[in-house]
């Protein structure tokens, strides 16, 4: 299944699918397995601080590995739990040596409550991790100031967030996103976080948006690899309607069959 109408490239590689996958929180490796490869996805996030604190992967990077070679997908270590930039520089470091990757996701959480990411501690580990050759994707809020700190540093792509992780609120502030998208025309921007239902999706692509980012509500629905299907189904969707341009709101009615000043031809 291709979940794009068009390509995109973050730091210079050609994806067809605009659907990142996480991989934490699946009922068994086969389920996640499957739901790689139903959602269609070319991007796979893993948290190696949680495979550490685990006690190692025990075959699931193996797995995930050969999900990927079938879908000739990228992988995309992640920080997720740290709460300094110097333990995502460090763990950063880490994931280059263990997976064989310069991309990284990178998160420095602020806020224990809502998980919200630490603005500095994002940009000084961004700044660093840029210089150090990797191509980084920060998880950021959907402050604009932010996110052009962000590219200061050196970023090529931003991840802020719909909402905070693993709330399933969707889109809480539709007019920060409109903004980031207006304001950063040529950065390729994806949603990542609080995405609950395909429908929270498909808003984000059809905001102009270049992907979408989730893990929880698929490894948490009843059947994860439907889910994922019906998530990579309503991400083409969405793009689709964006590239075909959605209708603008109007605040009153506008007849879609108006029975004059427009000429017909009756055979």
């Amino acid at each position: 299944m291709s979940n794009t109408t068009q390509t995109w490239a973050p730091y210079g590689v050609e994806l067809t699918s605009r659907f990142l996958l996480g991989t934490a929180g699946y009922p068994s490796p086969q389920v996640l397995a499957n739901s790689i490869a139903a959602s269609g996805t070319q991007v796979v996030t893993v948290g190696l601080k949680r495979t550490l604190a685990a006690g190692g992967d025990n075959g699931f990077i193996d797995i995930i590995r050969a999900a990927m070679r079938e879908r000739g997908a990228q992988l995309l270590p992640n920080t997720a739990g740290c709460r300094t930039a110097r333990e995502a520089i460090a763990l950063a470091h880490m994931a280059r040596e263990l997976y064989g990757t310069h991309w990284i996701k990178l998160e420095v959480v602020g806020d224990e409550h809502t998980l919200q990411p630490d603005p500095w501690g994002t940009v000084e580990a961004a700044a660093q991790l840029t210089r150090d050759g990797f191509a980084v994707f920060p998880y950021c809020t959907d402050d604009l100031v932010t996110c052009q700190r962000l590219l200061d540093a050196g970023c090529e792509v931003l991840m802020p967030w719909g909402a905070p992780i693993g709330s399933g609120q969707g889109l809480i502030n539709p007019f920060a996103l409109r903004t980031l998208r207006a304001r950063l025309p040529g950065v390729p921007l994806v949603v990542d976080a609080g995405i609950g239902s395909p429908s929270h999706a498909a808003a984000a692509m059809e905001l102009g948006f270049d992907a979408v980012l989730l893990n929880s509500a698929v490894s948490q629905a009843v059947d994860p690899v439907r889910m994922a299907r019906a998530f990579g189904q309503a991400i083409e969707a969405g793009r689709g309607a964006f590239e075909a341009g959605v209708m603008a709101p109007q605040d009153m009615a506008v007849a879609s069959t108006p029975v004059s000043g427009h000429p017909f031809l009756i055979q």
